[in-house]
């Protein structure tokens, strides 16, 4: 349990918290939502011991583990299946004693404490974690230096979710995942025991995970039960639905019903038609819970809009060797695509094809002459100018522009007052992504190409650049873990897969069904293929090996029984005061303990053995 009492905390001469009075118990999970900058990540620091309470007090009822993610990029040439391990640092310490080579009394208890807390599935445990979160079998032993810079960061998820913790807090931790490691992640957080702390913007993960919110705002936090969703419902009952709401969420509806009225009738169309009409259900209530929000934009309509705006024809992509091969794709006026696909089969390789830097291996490619791409990744975050402003940064694109038009501009992006004038080094990541965002609107495109353009992104920005990309009339090509923003915003869906684009037919449940059947298939295809005869064959031999290992595990028990009880009474006797008179006793007693517990450690991983065999033949 953590308690919160009358806790305020400044950063810096910012009041983040005051008068915070809250209580989170044993297997909760919690999102934390609010405003960037708001003190989410604050909290996590003082909750790790990292930041010290300006007043009140912070309870951590016993002596909790508590598991974060570093944010320290990792720089080793240890296994990235090693460095994962390293998670769980009582499996280290235990190791490292073994090493040392304690006495029988004392090896024995490390080796009795070494089965009870799994050491001997940390390996396999380790390697499922990898595995689920996009590291192949080959990763495992692949040096942690050798990766990039975001499988690092899953490196450092993979850590902490490998730590046996009772508390897990978690700041942010899908921005470095795609969506196929997203959807294994909740399945992951579902199962987790301990009290999960979760800051996210994403709303379908947080529906997915958790099972209150706690709104941090105006200095402190209000606890909600149930889901994102259930939160947003039960903001929205206590604000007020004003007219400009109610207009602003009456333009968002007509965009959704306009879909559905153009596609519902078309069966290639009807299942993400039936998926506008379900988040057209709950746009009613998403609106007024944005209310107080600070972002206000929208895409003004480009100058023109080619009906085919360029052309891939029979394309391989790559770089020194080819990643997509034979792609085949137009991008007409009005289409709006979401790509699907695993992080690395090509969804950023394509759309930096799209936009021009990265030239086709073969094949060739097409551009109108109007074509205008206003293309969003990290990288161009990295291209701003830190020692620049947010003024400085759009003057450069338009030297006709009036200041006073510019600073009204950057107003819609929560960009006010001395964030507009001083140079952005000091901005934050979402600050900094919510700039880049502003320099792709002014520039009025006529094709969108957005690479995750949600990471750093609060809750707010998310819902105002949702609404935006609505009323869009460009093109639109989109790349996102979020999957509120592509079911809102997208109309078709492609999936990148074995060096392929093809158009997918279906929505993002379908998805979600279509990554368990490849799982599945490609589990089938490491099954050597036999015959009816040859099946019969086998499962007959299954048969007598499951009864001899059953014969063997009722052994195996009988042995232990027995072990135990002769454990049982030695301990019995040690624990008698009068046997201490004579040291010759106590010498025999302790040495045929210490063998009893050997007996028993070799005996028990015996009998782990042949269940874990026997689960292998059921």
């Amino acid at each position: 349990m953590i308690t919160l009492r009358n806790l305020a905390l400044r950063r810096g001469v910012k009041l983040l918290f005051q008068e915070v009075n809250l209580t989170f118990h044993a297997g909760q999970k919690i999102g934390f939502v609010g405003a960037n900058g708001c003190g989410k990540s604050s909290l996590f620091a003082l909750l790790r011991g990292e930041l010290q309470a300006d007043a009140g007090d912070v309870n951590l009822s016993g002596k909790l583990k508590i598991a974060h993610v570093q944010q320290e990029m990792p720089s080793t040439d240890r296994s990235a299946l090693d460095y994962v391990l390293d998670g769980d640092g009582e499996l280290r310490d235990i190791e490292a004693a073994l090493l040392a080579e304690p006495d029988g009394i004392h090896a024995a208890e490390l080796h009795a404490r070494f089965e009870t807390i799994g050491g001997y599935t940390a390996q396999a445990r380790g390697a499922q974690l990898l595995h689920g979160l996009g590291f192949t079998s080959q990763d495992e032993q692949k040096p942690v230096n050798h990766f990039s810079g975001g499988w690092r960061m899953r490196l450092n998820l993979v850590q902490a979710l490998m730590c046996r913790s009772e508390v897990l807090l978690l700041d942010e931790p899908t921005n470095h995942l795609d969506l196929d490691a997203v959807l294994w992640f909740e399945q992951w957080l579902k199962r987790y025991p301990g009290t999960l702390l979760l800051i996210s913007h994403d709303r379908d993960f947080l529906d997915a995970v958790v099972d209150h919110i706690a709104h941090v705002s105006d200095k402190n936090i209000y606890l909600y039960t149930g889901t994102y969703s259930d939160f947003e419902r039960q903001r929205a009952e206590k604000l007020t639905l004003q007219q400009a709401i109610y207009e602003k969420q009456q333009r968002e509806i007509a965009h959704m019903q306009d879909f559905v009225a153009r596609f519902r009738a078309k069966a290639t169309k009807a299942r993400q038609a039936q998926s506008r009409l379900k988040a057209l259900a709950r746009m009613e209530v998403i609106a007024p819970a944005h209310v107080d929000s600070p972002f206000d934009f929208e895409f003004q309509p480009p100058a023109s809009v080619p009906s085919v705006l360029l052309n891939l024809d029979e394309v391989s992509l790559g770089y020194q060797e080819p990643i997509l091969e034979k792609v085949t794709l137009q991008i007409v006026a009005g289409m709006r695509v979401g790509l699907l696909g695993a992080n690395g089969a090509g969804k950023s390789t394509l759309i930096k094809c799209l936009s021009g830097l990265l030239k086709p291996l073969n094949g060739k490619i097409i551009f109108h002459e109007n074509l205008k791409i206003g293309y969003f990744a990290q990288h161009q975050i990295e291209q701003l100018e830190n020692d620049h402003s947010a003024l400085y940064h759009v003057q450069r694109l338009d030297a006709q522009a009036t200041e006073q038009s510019i600073r009204n501009f950057l107003g819609g992006f929560a960009f006010r007052g001395d964030m507009v004038d001083c140079p952005i080094a000091p901005f934050s990541g979402g600050e900094k992504a919510r700039l880049a965002l502003a320099l792709l609107v002014w520039q009025r495109p006529n094709l969108l190409l957005l690479d995750e353009p949600t990471n750093h992104l609060d809750l707010d920005m998310r819902h105002a650049l949702t609404v935006a990309l609505q009323d869009y009339e460009g093109a639109l090509v989109i790349v996102s873990h979020d999957r509120h923003l592509l079911r809102t915003t997208t109309d078709q869906l492609f999936l990148v897969a074995n060096q392929q684009v093809k158009l997918f037919d279906g929505d993002l449940d379908d998805y979600r069904q279509w990554l368990l059947e490849e799982k599945k298939n490609a589990e089938n295809k490491l099954l050597p293929q036999v015959s009816r005869e040859e099946k019969k064959r086998n499962d007959a031999a299954q048969r007598e090996q499951r009864r001899g290992l059953q014969n063997k595990l009722k052994q195996l028990e009988k042995q232990l029984e027995k072990l135990s009880s002769e454990k049982n009474q030695l301990e019995t006797l040690l624990a008698d005061p009068a046997v201490y008179s004579d040291k010759v006793k106590i010498r025999d007693y302790s040495q045929q303990r210490v063998e009893i517990i050997q007996q028993l450690q070799q005996v028990e991983d015996n009998w782990l053995e042949v269940c874990e065999t026997l689960e292998t033949l059921l």
